[in-house]
């Protein structure tokens, strides 16, 4: 066979071989991840809200890497994975560090137990999506978001730094804050997943207002503002499922 004549399947599949991966969607993650990373960096020195506020950005971060790969039609298997990682490190190694060394860490064996809750519960809840993100219903998350999850130890670790109380005078606070977000992760509990809301759909003048009055009342106070959003997101799942048991108590009946 002459060269002129050579099979073209070896050439595509060196080419699908060489072929890079997709910068934009994971600068971002890479972005999420960094702000992890220097989440722990920064409690290990003591500077605790440096570290709160960065797992807030990494919040940020991971909710916009999966849009803007929808948007610009750059999924990929490389990119989930990645992703995946740098949630684990991000909203599971992260707070169960900061919420640790903050305030969990003179309670012995009880700290760092709660705080391996929380990380193994990150865990098993980002495996659990992974493999259920084709069969799940879109409408609802199974369990507590990871990111959700951190926010709230990130919100209580922010909000106690502002107004001047240290960890251990609310470390039995932390401890039960740090045990429900990590025992709400892998419950059956159901939460709003927002990932219906259409952005490019046209909407009324009165809710392009409410966004920005949201975003004054977060600049103006955002510790408290923040946590007390996460705190009642965290909380609307459970009413969330009592309603559910309600309305099936009276279908029976």
């Amino acid at each position: 066979m002459t060269p002129d004549h050579r099979p073209l399947k070896p050439v595509l599949s060196e080419r699908k071989q060489r072929r890079g991966i997709y910068l934009l969607p994971n600068l971002f993650t890479t972005g999420a991840l960094f702000a992890g990373f220097y989440a722990i960096v920064q409690a290990m020195n003591g500077r605790y809200e440096l570290a709160a506020v960065a797992i807030f950005i990494a919040m940020v971060l991971d909710g916009l890497d999966g849009r803007v790969a929808r948007m610009t039609h750059t999924q990929s298997a490389f990119g989930a994975e990645y992703d995946s990682l740098s949630d684990m490190v991000s909203f599971g190694v992260a707070p169960a560090l900061v919420a640790y060394v903050w305030a969990l860490k003179g309670m012995g064996k009880l700290g760092w137990i709660a705080a391996f809750v929380y990380c193994v519960g990150a865990a098993l809840r980002l495996a659990r999506f992974n493999t259920q993100h084709d069969t799940a219903d879109r409408r609802y998350f199974q369990g507590l978001p990871s990111p959700a999850a951190a926010a709230l130890i990130a919100g209580l670790v922010w909000v106690m730094n502002e107004y001047g109380i240290a960890g251990v005078e609310v470390k039995w606070l932390a401890f039960a804050v740090t045990l429900f977000a990590g025992l709400t992760m892998v419950s059956n509990i159901p939460y709003y997943s927002g990932k219906e809301i259409n952005l490019r759909r046209s909407v009324p003048f009165v809710v392009i207002f409410l966004i920005a009055m949201a975003f004054v009342l977060i600049a103006y106070r955002p510790p408290e503002v923040l946590f007390g959003i996460v705190a009642l997101y965290a909380l609307s799942g459970y009413v969330t499922w009592v309603w559910n048991a309600l309305r099936r108590e009276r279908k029976r009946v």
